[in-house]
């Protein structure tokens, strides 16, 4: 798949004032700061279609992104971000689940998971709940660029084998990964 058009289409904070866009959906889920918003941009080939920050927990909304007038990604609230009230932290959990659980639409999440840290507790149990719901992932190892190949390699088979499954190593600078990103997009698509 080749990105020719890509939009900012508007944010909704639950489910229910969710629009229906009558396409494919993928939710990208992640760690506070795992790089969502430069995977956007990455994608999208526009340096600025979401706004990045070194600040996590900044996304508090689900925002929708349209590609190609064919898909919608749909950017959800980091998980696991402690320097949020608890109570706030419940909500974004009660959305999360509501909006993964309920979406007519949705065909896959993305699952991003930084290559630089071990793999965290709420990685593990975000993709046992993935599972256990039957959720298609299209599971990403973000920020490859920042290691070695050697640890690149490393760090990209801990991921697979703690979360027994492919990978696609992801590098929002460099773009590796971008095309096999695509094409696994482009493939479950097709499901809809």
């Amino acid at each position: 798949m080749k990105v020719s058009s890509a939009e900012f289409v508007t944010s909704a904070d639950c489910l229910k004032n969710c629009p229906n866009f009558g396409l494919p959906e993928f939710a990208m889920i992640g760690r506070s700061n795992v790089g969502k918003s430069s995977f956007i941009n990455a994608i999208s080939n526009r340096k600025n279609l979401a706004r990045t920050s070194n600040t996590p927990g900044k996304t508090r909304l689900i925002n929708f992104y349209k590609f190609n007038n064919k898909i919608i990604i749909a950017d959800l609230p980091g998980y696991g971000y402690a320097k949020v009230a608890q109570s706030e932290q419940k909500k974004w959990q009660k959305n999360l689940e509501e909006y993964l659980l309920n979406r007519d639409s949705l065909v896959a999440a993305i699952q991003l998971i930084d290559a630089r840290i071990e793999i965290q507790e709420n990685d593990l149990k975000m993709r046992d709940w993935l599972d256990y719901n039957s959720i298609n992932v299209i599971t990403v190892v973000t920020k490859i660029d920042t290691l070695s190949k050697n640890k690149a390699f490393q760090s990209a088979k801990i991921i697979s084998d703690a979360l027994n499954c492919e990978i696609i190593q992801f590098s929002a600078k460099t773009g590796i990964g971008k095309d096999k990103i695509l094409a696994a997009i482009e493939n479950f698509s097709k499901q809809y």
